[in-house]
């Protein structure tokens, strides 16, 4: 990652008054406002309800609650989900802060509720400024002094594209994805300091920290920005030894603060493989106090001695795992049911793999893989090219790196997608050079129109669904991966949780993707929501639909199950109806309701019954 002298033609300064730099927040901040302003006059009017429609943003507004309610900041427990004792919930308080805060802030002027909605619909949009702030750093940084400006707009215009056709910032998400992709995109462009500042790195290494601390779905990328951390270290020595260092050890103590910030004193030694807990917490602290310690070396320390104590420190880092979380080194869903699996897990659209897509939805395969793909190519040939191959090469590993994620999982492709935009966004700027220099050139100007298409996902996604569905079927909502989205012909409507909440608080057994909902509405406790660590509640669940109905009622006592909520057309209760043909939900299909179930509301596709112990003598 040796300075070239192309690189030098494009080196960024520092963000002194006057140089071009000094333009980044009011452009970014113009680009902000029209940005949020178009996305929620698209959303907002006709939305009918101002939390999102994933689980994910209704669980969120629901553990908000509680904690409002008086439960403790270290408590996380879901204690109106799963079986006697709840459900332990992974997130972080590091969410629920932010928009609790602008919940507690709305309140002060209206209803709870509704400030509740609006605190929902106000949270993605703010988050759209510092992603666009860090697309503009990026771009700034990638074109240098000469051509930063433009590449800074193109990147802009690409992730003010990003972020419009993304339904993680659209009103209403509160899950904590779209922190997760803000963050990566900052620790790129911080990293992308061609200088090695060490006050970019000191900043990347809090952004590496709080991303672990968030969630564990980053823990891949975050290994990989490491990586490439210590492999420009290892490369540049002493010229990129304050930058190391500050990187390491903010890293350290941010993961400490996080650690001890969030995770109770009982539950120091308990190691987890889906949260922040000792595992991640102590890899993350000796890693960072590892890469300060070899940054500390002598500036003479030849490149041999470096790769080899770095080595050594990789080495030390993989006993530590092997000792600490062994149990992490694989999946954290490969202790999952069968069952679960089978019924659940294989039909949640982000968590399927790219044979998956290809099989369900052909036509957005495209859309979610050809845009990291192509970026992929674009850094490669750069590279080969010598054309600014230290910032080429880092984005590449990261790109290559989601990318790989997305294959076995399609919510990697966001951040495969979010990352193509700096790379992107420079040889598009390249390419308008030379279309402007060539006006005449239909070649070179036909290449700079496609270029620019083909580095927007939803354009790709629009062609697929185009080409399979027509026209009529073209939406920027194309590469949406929410799962369970209210309809008027679905079960979950206000007229259904009305239903429920004339019922006396009790226990609920409800298909998974309606069990968030029901704790939103109601003051019920429900068996299944679809999170893994409810394994037992969702088990429940299922076994109960499955059984026969003269056995499902012990399976209703032991669960404590005081109502049953059927929804005839969610599609695991389909499922379960086709596999079981002699189960209780195909007897309820077929309107053969058991004697213990005392009918509470038959019409519709929502049907509510109430368990009784009439039918059991």
């Amino acid at each position: 990652m040796n300075t070239t002298t192309d690189e030098i033609s494009r080196q960024d300064a520092a963000p002194a008054a006057g140089s071009p730099l000094s333009q980044l927040f009011p452009v970014v901040a113009l680009y902000w406002l029209v940005t949020a302003g178009a996305i929620a006059l698209i959303s907002l009017p006709k939305a009918k309800d101002l939390i999102g429609p994933d689980n994910d943003d209704v669980m969120r507004l629901v553990e908000i609650r509680d904690w409002f309610g008086g439960q403790g900041w270290f408590d996380l427990m879901q204690y109106r989900l799963g079986l006697s004792g709840g459900t332990l919930m992974h997130w972080s308080r590091f969410i629920d802060a932010p928009i609790g805060g602008l919940i507690k802030l709305f309140s002060l002027f209206m209803p709870m509720e509704m400030a509740e909605g609006v605190a929902a619909s106000v949270w993605p949009l703010l988050l759209v400024g510092p992603l666009l702030l860090a697309f503009g750093l990026a771009g700034r940084r990638m074109g240098g002094d000469v051509d930063g400006p433009r590449v800074m707009h193109i990147a802009l215009g690409l992730g003010a594209l990003f972020a419009f056709t993304c339904m993680k910032f659209r009103p209403g998400a509160l899950d904590h994805h779209n922190v997760q992709l803000v963050l990566a995109i900052g620790i790129a462009a911080l990293l992308a300091d061609r200088r090695g500042g060490a006050l970019s790195h000191a900043a990347a290494g809090i952004a590496t920290a709080l991303a672990i601390a968030i969630g564990a779905e980053t823990v891949p990328f975050v290994a990989v920005v490491c990586l490439c951390v210590g492999a420009r270290w290892i490369w540049q020595g002493s010229g990129f030894a304050a930058g190391a260092r500050a990187f390491g050890l903010s890293m350290a103590l941010s993961i400490t603060a996080a650690f001890f910030g969030t995770v109770p004193p009982s539950a120091y030694l308990a190691v987890t493989c889906d949260s922040l807990s000792l595992g991640f917490y102590s890899l993350s602290a000796l890693g960072g106090v590892g890469l300060f310690g070899l940054a500390c070396l002598p500036a003479r320390t030849p490149i041999a001695i470096r790769l080899v104590a770095s080595v050594v420190l990789g080495l030390a880092l993989g006993a530590a795992a092997v000792l600490i979380a062994p149990q992490c080194l694989g999946s954290p869903l490969a202790s999952l049911d069968p069952m679960l699996v089978e019924l659940w897990l294989n039909h949640v659209m982000e968590a399927q793999s790219i044979f998956g897509q290809m099989h369900q939805f052909p036509e957005t395969v495209a859309g979610f893989y050809a845009v990291g793909l192509f970026a992929v190519l674009v850094c490669a040939y750069r590279i080969w090219r010598g054309d600014d191959r230290g910032l080429h090469l880092l984005f590449l590993v990261l790109i290559a790196a989601s990318w790989a994620v997305a294959l076995v999982q399609v919510r990697g492709s966001l951040f495969a997608n979010l990352l193509s935009i700096p790379p992107l966004a420079l040889l598009i700027a390249d390419l308008q050079k030379k279309a402007r220099e060539n006006p005449k050139s239909l070649v070179i100007n036909l290449g700079f129109v496609a270029v620019t298409l083909a580095s927007v996902p939803v354009v790709w996604g629009l062609g697929g669904v185009v080409w399979k569905q027509g026209l009529a079927s073209a939406s920027t909502d194309v590469l949406s991966m929410d799962n369970a989205q209210i309809g008027d012909d679905e079960c979950g409507t206000v007229q259904d949780m009305a239903a429920l909440r004339s019922l006396a608080p009790g226990t609920i057994a409800a298909p998974s993707n309606r069990g968030a909902g029901i704790l939103r509405f109601t003051e019920h406790r429900v068996l299944a929501a679809p999170y893994h660590r409810n394994q037992g509640g969702m088990l429940a669940e299922l076994h109960i639909g499955m059984a026969k109905p003269a056995d499902a009622l012990s399976l209703l006592r032991q669960a404590g199950v005081t109502a049953v909520a059927y929804c005839r057309n969610d599609p695991q209760t389909e499922n379960l109806i086709l596999l079981h043909r002699d189960g209780l939900y195909a007897s309820l299909a077929r309107g053969e309701v058991p004697a213990y179930l005392s009918p509470i509301r038959t019409d519709g596709k929502f049907q509510l019954f109430a368990v009784n112990e009439a039918g059991s003598k």
